[in-house]
């Protein structure tokens, strides 16, 4: 477990937190130092989007403490972060535009007036500008592909010029070429400073892309390099279940145990996704 900072910008201590008096997350320490890179990984109902809820002050905390940019987390004080939601969580026939949708992460920073301001507005532009989604600005957002909704969500939480950026599911349901886009630009916003939080199923991409994982299951049960972590004995204790870890060429594969369903069955391993 990474040790203790001053420059932590997320701190959780001895955390539990859940729903209507019933706890997803129990007993988690975890820090992560600003300008980080990390992934969280687990299996469906470990609590990996209940630790992004806990970060964004939105879930019920039963013990310990949760802080972020050195201030405990609570519904009355809610950081300034920001935050791609899953994509399946959005109500897609909301009347709203491309535009319309990166301008609401503004929305709590424009002061009294109920509608942007001109600056506003040319972030807007230079984000879209960025993202690749200025042809599409004044389309409805449930006519675009999944790739192009999840860069107009990247957007609205990137206008609010965050310190802290968190993810969720950021890469499911859109193929291996977005996947890597999306990645790529994550990687890019890093390195300009941003610290960068996100939750995934992808082994294999948190495996090429990230620095470190955190691997979840009610509670921390590692955290370190994706090398170091993702080993047989983790992953059983992660996942409740066998799965084949192949190291090559200094890369890592994290694959499910092949079933044989007959004798002559053969087991076959892809080679590794070289990063680009």
């Amino acid at each position: 477990m990474r040790q203790s900072t001053a420059n932590d910008i997320i701190r959780l201590r001895d955390l539990s937190a859940g729903y209507e008096g019933r706890p997803v997350l129990n007993h988690v320490d975890l820090r992560i130092g600003a300008g980080e890179f990390v992934g969280i990984v687990g299996p469906s109902g470990s609590g990996k989007t209940t630790l992004m809820k806990v970060l964004l002050g939105a879930v019920d905390v039963y013990g310990g403490e949760a802080l972020v940019d050195g201030r405990s987390v609570s519904p009355r004080h809610r950081p300034s972060v920001g935050y791609v939601p899953q994509l399946e969580t959005i109500d897609w026939n909301f009347p709203a535009t491309v535009e319309e949708v990166v301008l609401m992460g503004r929305a709590m920073q424009s002061g009294p007036w109920p509608w942007p301001r001109r600056a506003d507005r040319a972030d807007m532009a230079r984000l879209l500008e960025r993202l690749g989604m200025v042809p599409f600005r004044r389309q409805h957002i449930r006519n675009l592909s999944g790739g192009q909704q999840q860069r107009v969500f990247l957007a609205r939480a990137l206008i609010r010029n965050p310190r802290l950026l968190l993810l969720d599911e950021p890469t499911s349901g859109v193929d291996i070429k977005t996947r890597d886009d999306i990645l790529h630009l994550l990687v890019d916003l890093n390195r300009e400073g941003v610290t960068v939080v996100l939750s995934t199923h992808e082994l294999n991409a948190v495996a090429a892309h990230l620095p470190r994982v955190v691997c979840i299951n009610k509670g921390v049960v590692a955290d370190g390099r994706p090398a170091d972590v993702f080993t047989t004995e983790v992953l059983r204790r992660t996942y409740g279940g066998e799965m084949v870890v192949v190291k090559q060429e200094g890369m890592t594969l994290v694959a499910d145990s092949p079933h044989l369903f007959d004798e002559l069955a053969t087991p076959v391993i892809a080679r590794p996704e070289v990063p680009v």
